[in-house]
């Protein structure tokens, strides 16, 4: 018998989270996004030392035509 109260209390707790509107603070939310106060992100200058022009299956024992 006593579910009314903590339904009635949820269903309160619920309304506030759906209709509340909180203050964002964009600057902080970029400044996370970014990965701190850099913004501008540089790509790699030098390949990957596994980019070679060998391939693992690159012998006639994969090849399909025999």
């Amino acid at each position: 018998m006593g579910r009314g109260r903590a339904k009635a209390k949820q269903t309160k707790v619920a309304r506030e989270l759906k209709y509340s509107s909180p203050n964002t603070d964009y600057d902080a939310l970029q400044r996370e996004l970014t990965g701190g106060t850099s913004s501008v992100v540089s790509a790699p200058t030098t390949a990957a030392p596994d980019d070679d022009d060998t391939d693992e299956f690159d012998d006639d024992r994969w090849s399909t035509a025999r």
